[in-house]
């Protein structure tokens, strides 16, 4: 049974990605998602906010020095903190460590909301070995005088500004709040962007009722937020010239199929592998595979995007129509119940 799959122009030798996760900081974890079977992985996210923090305080520390001999320089401290335990040449170390010991693509993850130090910093990821980069930009518009079309040319900005420091293949990590995403996933492509991976999750605090303030605990995505991330797969598969990863709510082989079915190139599981441990993989796979095997399906190929919008032989299944449909469906069945 042949799984392999394209993904940013890569042969994974299946669709499923260990997405980016506090967990992939550390290489023995990412030996045993390889060792599980895993297509491919991406590491946790260098955030914009470490490279800038290095970038001042080497030069406060410069500009503290600047009247001492040039030999002084070689006592600089190392700027080595951040989330997951990794600055900046930590992280390049373990893209490097991670290219050598794995057999499939490792994926760097870069998360900001600017262009600020990314040009450069992609530069160096290329060199460390990354397969590709996958730009999480994480932008929540607080601002409300700040407008939709500045909050896209922003996404755009970034994006322009790796994608001329590097050669290697970059993929944007869309969120679901664009007034037209599937515009904006067009605009993406066209400004050279070879994947797109719906959805990125926004965290979304939550108010403790007992000390009357704002809660911001993790929560883990649950399969039942899969439907938005599966809806925008099936609509973007086959119009957009760009490799698309599904990403949320994927617990099961089942959910695996879904997303494939829709059009996705490739599955990310963050969640799942966090919650069962990397041998979760071999499940996920094991399942695919009976999946495919019991209908007799001897590649992806078969199955992806058949029921994308693109190849939907009735289309009204996607749009306002079946909105209605589904409502007067709902109520018919329901007429008459009771409510006490």
């Amino acid at each position: 049974m042949n799984l392999v799959t394209s993904y940013l122009g890569f042969a994974l030798r299946n669709p499923l990605i260990a997405s980016s996760s506090p967990n992939n900081a550390d290489l023995d974890q990412l030996r045993r998602l390889d060792d599980a079977g895993v297509g491919a992985v991406v590491l946790p996210s260098l955030f914009q906010e470490q490279l800038e923090a290095q970038s001042d305080a080497y030069e406060a520390i410069l500009a503290a020095s600047a009247d001492s001999s040039p030999e002084a320089q070689s006592y600089l401290p190392p700027l080595d903190t951040g989330p997951y335990g990794l600055g900046p040449e930590r992280y390049l170390d373990l893209v490097r460590r991670a290219k050598d010991a794995l057999s499939v693509p490792v994926i760097a993850s870069l998360n900001g909301s600017s262009n600020a130090g990314w040009t450069h910093y992609g530069s160096l990821l290329q060199e460390a070995g990354a397969a590709a980069i996958e730009l999480n930009i994480y932008h929540v518009p607080v601002d409300i005088q700040v407008s939709g079309q500045q909050i896209e040319q922003s996404y755009l900005d970034v994006l322009a500004a790796v994608r001329a420091a590097v050669t290697i293949p970059v993929a944007v990590k869309l969120p679901p709040y664009f007034s037209s995403i599937g515009h904006m996933a067009a605009q993406l492509v066209d400004a050279g962007a070879d994947g797109l991976v719906i959805f990125n999750r926004f965290m979304q605090p939550d108010i403790d009722l007992v000390r009357l303030e704002l809660s911001s605990e993790l929560q883990l995505s649950r399969p039942d937020e899969m439907r938005l991330p599966l809806l925008w797969t099936a609509l973007l598969a086959g119009r957009v010239d760009a490799s698309l990863a599904a990403s949320s709510g994927v617990d099961s082989a089942d959910h695996i199929v879904k997303y494939l079915l829709a059009g996705a190139d490739a599955v990310m599981a963050t969640a799942a592998l966090l919650r069962h441990g990397p041998g979760h993989v071999r499940t996920l796979l094991a399942g695919l595979r009976e999946w495919l095997e019991i209908r007799e399906i001897e590649s992806l190929d078969r199955i992806r995007g058949q029921l994308s919008w693109a190849r939907a032989p009735g289309k009204d299944s996607y749009g306002r129509a079946n909105y209605l449909h589904l409502i007067e469906t709902w109520t018919a069945a329901h007429r008459g119940m009771s409510y006490q």
